[in-house]
């Protein structure tokens, strides 16, 4: 098999099925993600073992080789023409399967995205902490690059990304952006965090905050004069800032409780839902820091922040619930939809 021209037929398919990913793994059909729902390549053949190392070799370094041996896993980036992907090879059960995860060439708009126009609001800030929190696969980075491209357009700022890998790739506009990827251009995330101080950077977008450490480095940069974008795995605003605290040891609790109640932004956390005409369309939760919130934070209060944001809409905060009342509302998705995306269908129900 001629294993570039495959990848460029596949390639074309995800493209012309508007398909998000693709999974190529020995022993099944190729297979792509189409608005949320897995449908298998059945014209194409049953991939071997020799097949995936065919595609492995047109896609990962020999240092990626290298790790994929070492570590039984490893993240890389790829590019073909125009089209990029951001990949996964991993073993399973001594198999080995790749996921490719397409990066549109383009960066939507907020408008594009059908996300709130106040999310431009944090772009403007000149320090703090803004996370976009949600599972994976739900849209965050594509919504922080549209919020990048927002400052690259309208700001003279010198911008740093560190990523895991690259994904979105920038072209300078009023602003400088250099983009670092992990494992090439640095070692790791703190490295580039540290290293971020003595190279005059205005923003920094830090494509994932894996560790305490990645995290401490981040919050001290926000307190420092710098306006940090990241992303963490969480499902709505009460729990990232939980998950954040409780990562460290009990004895820091109390100082990084502080610190993200003077840093923190905003938390933004999506959804991506099937919509009933086709395609996905984002539910969200907004928390925006203000002088409530900080309190609430700095009193271990936390617990109470989900009855701040379902209280102060006219502060433009959203509430998750209120956002995926609207959209059945409007038509765009499913009663059942919704309920799947609440995690408090009881309220979702007074709503609808």
């Amino acid at each position: 098999m001629d294993y570039k021209k495959e990848i460029e037929d596949l390639v074309t398919m995800v493209i012309h099925e508007g398909a998000s990913d693709l999974h190529l793994s020995e022993g099944r059909n190729p297979i792509i993600r189409v608005s949320g729902a897995l449908m298998p390549l059945v014209k194409k053949p049953v991939l071997s073992l020799n097949d995936i190392k065919g595609f492995l070799n047109e896609f990962l370094s020999e240092k990626n080789k290298t790790d994929l041996e070492n570590d039984r896993e490893v993240d890389f980036s790829y590019s073909l023409t125009e089209t990029r992907f951001r990949g996964n090879a991993f073993y399973r059960q001594t198999h080995l399967s790749i996921a490719l995860r397409l990066i549109p060439k383009s960066i939507r708009t907020l408008a594009e995205l059908n996300l709130p126009p106040i999310l431009e609001s944090f772009t403007r800030r000149q320090q703090g902490f803004f996370l976009c929190v949600g599972p994976i696969g739900q849209g965050k980075t594509t919504t922080l690059a549209s919020l990048i491209e927002i400052i690259n357009q309208t700001r003279t700022e010198h911008i740093l990304t560190i990523e895991d890998p690259i994904e979105y790739i920038y072209e300078s506009k009023k602003s400088i952006i250099d983009q670092r990827e992990v494992g090439i251009d640095t070692p790791d995330f703190t490295s580039a965090l540290v290293s971020m101080f003595r190279e005059d950077i205005d923003v920094c977008l830090l494509g994932e905050m894996r560790d305490t450490d990645t995290v401490a480095t981040a919050v001290t940069a926000a307190e420092t004069g710098h306006l940090v974008f990241s992303t963490l795995h969480t499902n709505n605003a009460a729990q990232t800032i939980n998950r954040i605290i409780d990562s460290f040891p009990p004895a820091q609790q109390d100082q990084i409780r502080v610190q993200i109640a003077g840093s923190l932004t905003g938390i933004f956390s999506q959804r991506l839902i099937p919509r009933i005409s086709g395609g996905l369309i984002p539910a969200y939760e907004l928390l925006i820091n203000n002088s409530a919130v900080s309190n609430l934070i700095r009193e271990k209060r936390i617990h109470e922040i989900n009855t701040v944001i379902e209280t102060s809409s006219g502060g433009g905060m959203v509430d998750m619930n209120r956002s995926l009342a609207d959209l059945v509302r409007r038509g765009e998705i499913s009663v059942e939809s919704a309920y799947n995306n609440s995690l408090n269908p009881k309220t979702l129900e007074r709503m609808i």
